[in-house]
Protein backbone atom coordinates (compact mmCIF):
# COMPACT_ATOMS: atom_id res chain seq x y z
CA UNK A 1 0.00 0.00 0.00
CA UNK A 2 2.82 2.38 0.73
CA UNK A 3 4.48 1.74 -2.63
CA UNK A 4 2.88 5.14 -3.32
CA UNK A 5 5.43 6.56 -0.89
CA UNK A 6 8.21 5.62 -3.30
CA UNK A 7 6.62 7.41 -6.24
CA UNK A 8 5.53 10.42 -4.20
CA UNK A 9 8.99 11.02 -2.76
CA UNK A 10 10.57 10.82 -6.20
CA UNK A 11 8.04 13.31 -7.57
CA UNK A 12 8.64 15.64 -4.63
CA UNK A 13 12.36 15.52 -5.25
CA UNK A 14 11.78 16.21 -8.95
CA UNK A 15 9.68 19.28 -8.19
CA UNK A 16 12.30 20.70 -5.88
CA UNK A 17 15.06 19.87 -8.34
CA UNK A 18 13.24 21.99 -10.90
CA UNK A 19 13.10 24.93 -8.52
CA UNK A 20 15.77 27.22 -7.14
CA UNK A 21 17.80 25.98 -4.19
CA UNK A 22 18.49 29.11 -2.18
CA UNK A 23 20.37 27.49 0.69
CA UNK A 24 23.25 25.80 -1.10
CA UNK A 25 25.89 27.87 0.63
CA UNK A 26 25.22 25.99 3.87
CA UNK A 27 25.93 22.46 2.64
CA UNK A 28 29.56 22.41 3.67
CA UNK A 29 31.56 19.75 1.84
CA UNK A 30 28.55 18.42 -0.07
CA UNK A 31 28.10 19.05 -3.79
CA UNK A 32 26.39 22.45 -3.88
CA UNK A 33 25.14 21.93 -7.44
CA UNK A 34 22.72 19.18 -6.37
CA UNK A 35 19.45 19.12 -4.49
CA UNK A 36 19.93 17.94 -0.90
CA UNK A 37 17.38 15.64 0.72
CA UNK A 38 17.43 14.56 4.36
CA UNK A 39 15.16 11.81 5.66
CA UNK A 40 14.46 11.00 9.31
CA UNK A 41 13.06 7.51 9.87
CA UNK A 42 10.88 6.41 12.76
CA UNK A 43 12.34 4.14 15.40
CA UNK A 44 11.72 1.00 13.34
CA UNK A 45 14.63 2.01 11.09
CA UNK A 46 15.08 1.78 7.34
CA UNK A 47 15.67 -1.99 7.45
CA UNK A 48 12.25 -2.86 8.88
CA UNK A 49 11.31 -4.42 5.50
CA UNK A 50 7.99 -2.59 5.74
CA UNK A 51 6.99 1.06 6.21
CA UNK A 52 10.41 2.68 6.61
CA UNK A 53 11.89 0.41 3.95
CA UNK A 54 9.36 1.70 1.40
CA UNK A 55 10.45 5.28 2.03
CA UNK A 56 14.12 4.25 1.87
CA UNK A 57 13.51 2.60 -1.50
CA UNK A 58 11.94 5.79 -2.81
CA UNK A 59 14.75 8.12 -1.85
CA UNK A 60 17.43 5.68 -3.01
CA UNK A 61 15.74 5.53 -6.41
CA UNK A 62 15.83 9.32 -6.51
CA UNK A 63 19.50 9.32 -5.55
CA UNK A 64 20.90 6.48 -7.67
CA UNK A 65 18.14 5.05 -9.88
CA UNK A 66 18.74 1.73 -8.11
CA UNK A 67 16.98 -0.11 -5.31
CA UNK A 68 18.77 -0.21 -1.93
CA UNK A 69 20.40 -3.53 -2.89
CA UNK A 70 22.50 -1.56 -5.39
CA UNK A 71 21.85 -4.11 -8.14
CA UNK A 72 18.22 -3.70 -9.20
CA UNK A 73 17.09 -0.79 -11.34
CA UNK A 74 14.11 1.28 -10.25
CA UNK A 75 13.10 1.63 -13.89
CA UNK A 76 13.51 5.40 -13.68
CA UNK A 77 16.61 7.56 -14.11
CA UNK A 78 18.29 8.89 -10.99
CA UNK A 79 17.56 12.48 -10.04
CA UNK A 80 21.12 12.95 -8.83
CA UNK A 81 20.20 14.23 -5.38
CA UNK A 82 22.52 14.28 -2.37
CA UNK A 83 20.86 12.05 0.22
CA UNK A 84 21.48 11.87 3.95
CA UNK A 85 19.46 9.80 6.41
CA UNK A 86 19.06 9.45 10.17
CA UNK A 87 17.77 6.43 12.08
CA UNK A 88 16.91 7.96 15.47
CA UNK A 89 16.78 4.81 17.58
CA UNK A 90 14.58 6.59 20.10
CA UNK A 91 11.95 9.34 19.78
CA UNK A 92 13.99 12.06 21.52
CA UNK A 93 16.54 11.98 18.69
CA UNK A 94 14.04 12.86 15.97
CA UNK A 95 13.77 16.61 16.49
CA UNK A 96 17.54 17.29 16.68
CA UNK A 97 18.01 15.34 13.44
CA UNK A 98 15.25 17.23 11.66
CA UNK A 99 16.54 20.57 12.87
CA UNK A 100 20.09 19.69 11.81
CA UNK A 101 18.96 19.14 8.22
CA UNK A 102 16.98 22.38 8.24
CA UNK A 103 19.83 24.35 9.80
CA UNK A 104 22.16 23.17 7.05
CA UNK A 105 19.73 24.41 4.44
CA UNK A 106 18.61 21.09 2.99
CA UNK A 107 16.10 21.53 0.17
CA UNK A 108 13.75 18.78 1.37
CA UNK A 109 13.45 17.24 4.84
CA UNK A 110 11.27 14.13 5.08
CA UNK A 111 9.75 12.77 8.29
CA UNK A 112 8.63 9.14 8.19
CA UNK A 113 5.54 8.46 10.28
CA UNK A 114 2.65 10.27 11.93
CA UNK A 115 4.50 10.44 15.27
CA UNK A 116 6.81 13.06 13.80
CA UNK A 117 3.85 15.38 13.20
CA UNK A 118 4.16 17.57 16.32
CA UNK A 119 7.91 17.86 15.77
CA UNK A 120 7.58 18.84 12.14
CA UNK A 121 4.84 21.31 13.06
CA UNK A 122 7.36 23.20 15.18
CA UNK A 123 10.42 22.78 12.96
CA UNK A 124 8.64 23.74 9.74
CA UNK A 125 7.39 26.90 11.44
CA UNK A 126 10.94 27.81 12.48
CA UNK A 127 12.30 27.23 8.95
CA UNK A 128 9.66 28.63 6.56
CA UNK A 129 12.06 28.61 3.58
CA UNK A 130 12.78 24.88 3.83
CA UNK A 131 10.55 22.29 2.14
CA UNK A 132 9.32 19.47 4.37
CA UNK A 133 7.30 16.30 3.77
CA UNK A 134 5.65 14.00 6.28
CA UNK A 135 4.30 10.51 5.64
CA UNK A 136 0.99 9.59 7.30
CA UNK A 137 0.48 13.01 8.83
CA UNK A 138 -0.98 16.43 8.04
CA UNK A 139 0.68 19.67 9.11
CA UNK A 140 -1.44 22.83 9.35
CA UNK A 141 -0.84 26.52 9.73
CA UNK A 142 -1.55 28.10 13.11
CA UNK A 143 -5.27 28.28 12.32
CA UNK A 144 -5.41 24.48 12.47
CA UNK A 145 -7.24 24.32 9.13
CA UNK A 146 -4.96 25.51 6.34
CA UNK A 147 -2.30 23.04 5.15
CA UNK A 148 1.13 24.44 5.94
CA UNK A 149 2.65 26.06 2.87
CA UNK A 150 6.13 24.54 3.18
CA UNK A 151 5.01 21.00 4.09
CA UNK A 152 3.77 18.24 1.78
CA UNK A 153 1.48 16.03 3.87
CA UNK A 154 1.40 12.53 2.38
CA UNK A 155 -1.67 10.55 3.42
CA UNK A 156 -3.23 7.42 1.97
CA UNK A 157 -6.47 5.42 1.87
CA UNK A 158 -5.22 2.53 3.98
CA UNK A 159 -8.67 1.04 4.40
CA UNK A 160 -9.10 0.46 0.67
CA UNK A 161 -6.04 -1.73 0.22
CA UNK A 162 -6.83 -3.45 3.51
CA UNK A 163 -10.32 -4.25 2.24
CA UNK A 164 -8.83 -6.22 -0.65
CA UNK A 165 -6.43 -7.93 1.75
CA UNK A 166 -9.39 -8.97 3.88
CA UNK A 167 -11.16 -10.49 0.90
CA UNK A 168 -8.04 -12.46 -0.04
CA UNK A 169 -7.56 -13.63 3.54
CA UNK A 170 -11.17 -14.79 3.90
CA UNK A 171 -11.07 -16.65 0.59
CA UNK A 172 -7.82 -18.35 1.63
CA UNK A 173 -8.83 -19.32 5.17
CA UNK A 174 -9.80 -22.91 5.88
CA UNK A 175 -10.78 -22.31 9.51
CA UNK A 176 -13.01 -19.28 9.07
CA UNK A 177 -10.82 -17.33 11.49
CA UNK A 178 -8.38 -14.55 10.64
CA UNK A 179 -5.86 -12.57 12.64
CA UNK A 180 -4.93 -8.89 12.59
CA UNK A 181 -1.86 -7.51 14.36
CA UNK A 182 -1.59 -3.74 14.66
CA UNK A 183 1.47 -1.90 15.90
CA UNK A 184 0.52 1.13 17.97
CA UNK A 185 -3.14 1.29 19.01
CA UNK A 186 -4.09 4.45 17.12
CA UNK A 187 -6.70 5.65 14.65
CA UNK A 188 -4.41 5.24 11.65
CA UNK A 189 -4.00 1.51 12.27
CA UNK A 190 -7.70 1.17 13.08
CA UNK A 191 -8.18 2.16 9.43
CA UNK A 192 -6.19 -0.89 8.37
CA UNK A 193 -8.11 -3.11 10.76
CA UNK A 194 -11.52 -1.78 9.73
CA UNK A 195 -10.90 -2.17 6.01
CA UNK A 196 -9.50 -5.66 6.54
CA UNK A 197 -12.50 -6.84 8.53
CA UNK A 198 -15.01 -5.31 6.11
CA UNK A 199 -13.30 -6.93 3.14
CA UNK A 200 -13.18 -10.28 4.91
CA UNK A 201 -16.89 -10.16 5.74
CA UNK A 202 -17.71 -9.18 2.16
CA UNK A 203 -16.12 -12.46 1.05
CA UNK A 204 -17.44 -14.52 3.95
CA UNK A 205 -20.10 -12.98 6.22
CA UNK A 206 -19.39 -15.63 8.87
CA UNK A 207 -15.65 -14.98 9.10
CA UNK A 208 -14.17 -14.16 12.51
CA UNK A 209 -11.33 -11.66 12.94
CA UNK A 210 -9.10 -11.81 16.01
CA UNK A 211 -7.37 -8.45 16.48
CA UNK A 212 -4.56 -7.43 18.80
CA UNK A 213 -2.18 -4.49 19.10
CA UNK A 214 1.46 -4.58 20.13
CA UNK A 215 1.28 -1.50 22.36
CA UNK A 216 0.36 2.13 22.90
CA UNK A 217 3.76 3.83 22.51
CA UNK A 218 6.22 4.28 19.64
CA UNK A 219 8.01 1.13 20.84
CA UNK A 220 5.08 -0.88 19.45
CA UNK A 221 6.55 -0.53 15.95
CA UNK A 222 9.82 -2.24 16.85
CA UNK A 223 9.04 -5.32 18.94
CA UNK A 224 9.07 -8.45 16.74
CA UNK A 225 9.18 -10.67 19.83
CA UNK A 226 5.81 -9.34 20.94
CA UNK A 227 4.53 -9.63 17.38
CA UNK A 228 5.45 -13.31 17.36
CA UNK A 229 3.81 -13.86 20.74
CA UNK A 230 0.56 -12.31 19.51
CA UNK A 231 0.62 -14.30 16.27
CA UNK A 232 1.14 -17.59 18.11
CA UNK A 233 -1.79 -16.76 20.38
CA UNK A 234 -4.00 -16.02 17.37
CA UNK A 235 -2.95 -19.27 15.71
CA UNK A 236 -3.82 -21.16 18.89
CA UNK A 237 -7.33 -19.68 18.61
CA UNK A 238 -7.73 -20.95 15.07
CA UNK A 239 -6.53 -18.07 12.89
CA UNK A 240 -4.86 -19.42 9.77
CA UNK A 241 -4.28 -16.12 7.91
CA UNK A 242 -2.79 -13.10 9.71
CA UNK A 243 -2.49 -9.55 8.39
CA UNK A 244 0.05 -7.30 10.09
CA UNK A 245 0.20 -3.51 10.13
CA UNK A 246 2.87 -3.22 12.78
CA UNK A 247 6.14 -2.15 11.19
CA UNK A 248 9.13 -4.14 12.40
CA UNK A 249 6.95 -5.85 15.02
CA UNK A 250 5.03 -7.54 12.23
CA UNK A 251 8.10 -9.57 11.28
CA UNK A 252 7.49 -11.67 14.39
CA UNK A 253 4.32 -13.02 12.79
CA UNK A 254 6.41 -14.53 10.00
CA UNK A 255 8.47 -16.40 12.60
CA UNK A 256 5.29 -17.62 14.28
CA UNK A 257 3.84 -18.97 11.05
CA UNK A 258 7.12 -20.66 10.18
CA UNK A 259 7.17 -22.25 13.63
CA UNK A 260 3.62 -23.55 13.16
CA UNK A 261 4.90 -25.92 10.49
CA UNK A 262 3.51 -27.49 7.32
CA UNK A 263 0.98 -30.17 6.49
CA UNK A 264 1.77 -33.67 5.21
CA UNK A 265 2.01 -32.40 1.64
CA UNK A 266 4.60 -29.80 2.61
CA UNK A 267 2.27 -26.80 2.32
CA UNK A 268 2.14 -24.10 4.96
CA UNK A 269 -0.82 -24.41 7.31
CA UNK A 270 -0.85 -20.71 8.18
CA UNK A 271 -0.15 -17.54 6.23
CA UNK A 272 0.96 -13.97 6.86
CA UNK A 273 0.07 -10.97 4.72
CA UNK A 274 2.63 -8.20 5.11
CA UNK A 275 2.26 -4.46 4.73
CA UNK A 276 3.80 -1.38 3.10
CA UNK A 277 6.52 -3.28 1.19
CA UNK A 278 6.71 -6.59 -0.67
CA UNK A 279 7.55 -8.99 2.16
CA UNK A 280 7.60 -12.20 0.13
CA UNK A 281 11.31 -12.59 0.79
CA UNK A 282 10.96 -12.52 4.59
CA UNK A 283 10.01 -16.21 4.70
CA UNK A 284 10.00 -17.50 1.09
Amino acid sequence: MKYKVLLTLIVLSSLIFAGQACNRGLYGADDKSKIHVGIVFDIGGKDDRSFNAAAWTGVKCAETGMLPDGRTSCGKPALGIVLRDVEPGNPVSIEPAMRAFAERGYDLVIGVGFAQGPIMQAVAKDYPNIHFAIIDGVIFEDDGKTPKANVASLVFKEHEGSYLVGMIAAMTSKTGKLGFIGGMDIGLIHQFEGGYEQGAKAANPNIQVIQNYVGVTDAAWNNPGKGKEIALAQISKGADVIFTAAGNSGLGAFDAVEQSGKDSSGRAMHYVIGVDSNQNMVKP
